[in-house]
């Protein structure tokens, strides 16, 4: 049995991200019920040489949008990385969400072999589809999602392993 490569970026993409929605919403009713700057949250760093929560968010959004967009041979949306407040960042993982559900299966279904290429300072790095989407784009997606969750949890925000997961 193959999985398509659609069902391995734009369902899972969707659920996760609606989980961080659902997560960031426990946040805000955190920093309510304590009565604290949410920029206690949205700039916190698991350690100095991390980059803040709210860089988290923003990569774990381009991730996905990236991934997409790539696979599908698609320009990808730029966002302007301005997001400072819990409701920003769920406005731009709305918008994320809303980018890649615009995406038919059919212009990602089949991609394994294409050629994707990344620009890093400098350099190209080459990617066959497959490669790219399971070395890359995946990992680097859940690792920011997984690092936002950790700032928050480290925080005190009563999130747990289901808010995350979700109902896949």
């Amino acid at each position: 049995m193959n999985i398509s490569m659609y069902q391995v970026t734009v369902p899972r993409f969707v659920t996760i991200l609606g989980n961080l929605i659902g997560i960031l919403d426990k946040a805000q009713a955190h920093v309510d019920a304590k009565k604290i700057d949410s920029e206690a949250l949205t700039t916190y760093r698991l350690f100095p040489d991390m980059l803040p929560m709210t860089k988290q968010v923003q990569i774990a959004c381009d991730a996905a949008k990236g991934a997409v967009a790539r696979l599908a041979g698609m320009e990808i949306p730029m966002y302007e990385d301005n997001e400072k407040t819990l409701a920003d960042l769920k406005a731009r993982i709305t918008k994320t969400i809303a980018f890649i559900q615009t995406v038919a299966p059919a212009k990602i279904d089949g991609t394994e072999d294409k050629e994707i290429v990344i620009k890093r300072a400098d350099k190209e790095v080459r990617y066959k589809g497959m490669q790219f989407l399971l070395g890359n784009a995946l990992p680097n997606f859940y690792f920011h999602v997984t690092t936002t969750y950790n700032i928050l949890r480290h925080n005190g925000v009563e999130i747990g392993k289901r808010d995350y997961l979700g109902n896949p």
